[in-house]
């Protein structure tokens, strides 16, 4: 397959660009559209099926940033996909099904994430998607039909009903032409399509046995709401799929889309100065607040998503300074050792400087 190389001018800086334009808005579902963007400058983007873009907006006057995985190919270079949920409340994904259009820029940095397919050869998937999670592994999808290559792929993804199943018709199209691909869709309920003839439910240890035989075999990428992915993790564990094979995404979308504003924390008569070295910027943070919340707040650009320590989006380096830092596994101690933390879950003990 001829590639086109692209000088590094002509390249999508994920350091320093932040501009995309909407170049178009596509309805999939009753309430999912995509929105797909390209460069404002003509740039080229280079990512890994499975990462995402953190979206920077401001509503009513706050600066709100929420994370949205890519859905489109990473072979089409152009331009970059998200799929997108209109959420009951959700204030970043309401503003963009009624506000979003062709010709509007909006700024995001990214590309961001490391839920990843491994890329050796002859390794066999089972992907799981629940909802509008189906985006990322939708992206890995597109990528490798776009690659022309065998695969062995079982693709479930499960909806609450038929007409809430994202890219239905495409993936259907795809899976009759991908040599190696075996769909499911697994809506809940039934409503408003009676003649559905497949599997309905939830998924269960069952259904895998009866679907995918050679489970244990396979790695597994898995993304939706949390409790799908709790569900999923508890049976293919049941099934011998081994910890180091089963792979989700670090960040429940629902979960950050309906998260309250961060809330003020209790006035302390002690502050720290925390100083972010390559944005040129100074916050005051108490004992009490993270470093992530007050820097938000204050107009600092820093990388997010998950903010609670897990994903290790934020990461960055403590150039002096310390910090009290309670992590749930979005950093690894030789990262630490080496001077990184996480601003989301940390604490300042001093004042700090921030290599941001």
């Amino acid at each position: 397959m001829a590639t086109e190389t692209v000088s590094a001018e002509r390249e999508w800086d994920p350091e320093n660009d932040t501009d995309l334009v909407c170049v178009d808005v596509h309805q999939e579902t009753h309430d999912v559209k995509t929105f797909t963007f390209a460069s404002s400058e003509g740039k080229y983007f280079r990512f890994l099926a499975g990462q995402y873009f953190a979206f920077d907006t401001s509503i009513d006057g706050e600066e709100e940033t929420r994370c949205y995985s890519i859905s489109s190919s990473p072979l089409r270079r152009n331009a970059v996909s998200v799929t997108v949920k209109r959420v009951s409340g959700g204030k970043v994904s309401n503003w963009l099904h009624d506000n979003m259009s062709a010709g509007r820029t909006v700024k995001a940095i990214g590309p961001l994430g490391q839920f990843v397919r491994p890329r050796e050869p002859q390794r066999k998937f089972l992907f799981l998607s629940g909802g509008s999670g189906i985006t990322p592994v939708m992206s890995m999808t597109r990528e490798m039909a776009d690659m022309c290559v065998p695969v062995d792929v079982v693709f479930f993804h499960a909806g609450r009903t038929p007409l809430d199943l994202v890219f239905r018709s495409e993936l259907t199209n795809v899976a009759s032409r991908l040599k190696g691909l075996r769909l499911f869709f697994l809506p809940e309920f039934l409503s408003g399509e009676a003649s559905w003839c497949g599997f309905a439910g939830r998924i269960s240890r069952e259904l895998f046995q009866l679907t995918v035989p050679d489970l244990a075999e396979r790695v597994v990428m898995c993304c939706g709401p949390a409790p799908f992915m709790a569900a999923a993790r508890r049976l293919v564990t049941e099934l011998g799929v081994p910890e180091s094979n089963y792979i989700e995404e670090s960040f429940d979308s629902a979960v950050i889309e309906d998260a309250p504003a961060v809330l003020v924390e209790e006035a302390s008569s002690q502050v720290f100065k925390v100083d972010f070295a390559k944005q040129n910027k100074s916050i005051e943070v108490s004992p009490e607040q993270t470093v992530l919340s007050i820097a938000k707040k204050a107009g600092v650009r820093l990388p997010s998503s998950c903010s609670n320590g897990l994903c290790g989006t934020c990461k960055s380096r403590l150039v002096s300074g310390s910090v009290d830092m309670k992590h749930n596994g979005g950093i690894r101690q030789r990262e630490i050792d080496a001077g990184m933390f996480l601003p989301c879950c940390s604490k300042p003990l001093s004042d700090l400087v921030i290599d941001r």
